[in-house]
């Protein structure tokens, strides 16, 4: 005979299945969390996806959730473009002085040959 009650397995066996679908679970809820940033930077069609991604990533490796909060706050807002403006500006800019440069000077043509009318004796 053994010395363990008959419910013990059977207890057992329900509080291990219990704890293993715990820990699934929260494994699951930590990768959803951790996602979180880069599934608004994906809805948001956001310029600066990869690098929300790689901060999202960051924060779920190092533990650390500084990178995740900067992650938030990038995937959050929209930086605005400051490249357009200044390519328009340099455009026009390049337009104007190539429209304002002096055209080169024609080919300068050779003098007539001079004849003289007054001959000299």
């Amino acid at each position: 005979m053994s010395s363990q009650p008959m419910g013990a397995t059977t207890s057992f066996r329900q509080w291990s299945f219990f704890f293993v679908v715990l820990v699934v679970l929260i494994g699951v809820g930590y990768l959803t969390l951790h996602s979180v940033p880069e599934k608004m930077a994906h809805e948001n069609n956001h310029p600066q996806f990869q690098l929300v991604g790689i901060l999202a990533l960051l924060a779920l490796f190092t533990h650390n959730g500084i990178f995740w909060v900067a992650a938030v706050l990038v995937a959050g807002f929209q930086f605005p473009d400051f490249a357009t403006p200044m390519r328009n500006i340099a455009d026009a800019i390049r337009s104007l002085g190539q429209s304002l440069a002096p055209q080169a000077p024609a080919e300068p043509t050779p003098p007539a040959p001079q004849t003289s009318t007054t001959s000299e004796q």
